[in-house]
């Protein structure tokens, strides 16, 4: 098997784990608050990439961090997992699955943007023309059709799912200038968030916990969601010969979501989302293609 097939492989394990967390959110928080929600995932995402390491043979990497980046693990810790979950998570507590798992989205376009003043890179005019469409959609979604009454279904969890796009592309963008192992940091980032993490949830829902399906659709997040999807994309990600092609399979993953989200939710999907995520879908295509455009002008080049 090639590199460019075992990426696409990868890439589709990624995309089909990708494709059932809004469901498993919806079940965790079912009969656990948002922050026990992020307690017990934090927790098996820990353990699995531990493991993944020991695996991997590169558990040693573990001890081998320079001082500054115990401290980098620390201030991105409170980023990812901590302020990006709890905004998330949120969301899907107020929203329906259908709504939150589109508008999350839409992080990819606002990396787009931050990259501008952060990174210095050049805003173009499909880039405004994808954010229009694109935001076009979030808004048929979270006014649920009534686009000219802008009156939204839950204007908090909106908000709630729109920032954690900007606290997701803000950690993306931090992360360019990580130097540490991918793993390896997520390991070190999640230990770090794990103290802050009990400390709220011990202060505000509690620790006592139900033992049943919410707590065992926590752990599911934490192991798929948060650390097996991430070695599988990374690996995905790796080996491509054409990134832009594996890259393209994430745009699966929102429209595979929604099966799950009906035949397992029960969620009567309305026609609002399959248009404003055919919006969205349509926007973050727009925007990506200036990448496909750059890797094709090297290939040729």
């Amino acid at each position: 098997m090639t590199d460019q097939k075992q990426a696409m492989m990868y890439g589709l394990a990624t995309v089909l784990l990708w494709s059932t967390v809004a469901t498993a959110f919806k079940l965790s928080l079912a009969d656990l608050a948002p922050v026990q929600m992020l307690l017990v995932a934090c927790t098996a995402s820990i353990v699995v990439m531990a493991a993944i390491l020991m695996l991997q043979g590169r558990w040693g990497l573990v001890f081998r961090l320079r001082r500054g980046q115990y401290l980098q693990s620390m201030l991105m810790g409170l980023i990812n997992p901590c302020l990006y979950y709890f905004l998330l998570f949120g969301a899907f507590d107020r929203l329906p699955a259908q709504e939150a798992q589109p508008l999350n989205y839409t992080w990819a376009l606002v990396l787009a943007y931050l990259s501008v003043p952060f990174l210095g890179q050049k805003l173009r005019r499909i880039d405004i023309l994808a954010g229009l469409v694109c935001y076009a959609g979030v808004v048929v979604i979270a006014t649920r059709g009534a686009v000219t009454s802008l009156s939204f279904s839950d204007p908090l969890g909106v908000s709630l799912a729109l920032g954690s796009t900007l606290v997701w592309a803000s950690y993306w963008i931090i992360a360019t200038r990580d130097t540490r192992d991918p793993v390896v940091g997520l390991f070190f980032n999640f230990l770090f968030g794990l103290p802050v993490i009990v400390l709220v949830c011990w202060q505000t829902a509690g620790l006592a916990m139900p033992i049943g399906s919410s707590m065992a659709a926590a752990v599911y997040v934490g192991v798929f969601e948060m650390g097996i999807a991430f070695v599988l994309w990374s690996q995905a990600m790796k080996k491509a010969e054409n990134t832009s092609k594996v890259s393209n399979l994430i745009f699966i993953s929102p429209f595979l979501s929604l099966v799950f989200i009906y035949f397992i939710l029960g969620e009567v999907i309305l026609t609002s989302t399959y248009v404003g995520l055919v919006l969205i879908i349509a926007g973050l295509w727009l925007q990506q293609k200036k990448i496909r455009d750059r890797e094709q002008a090297l290939n040729h080049g």
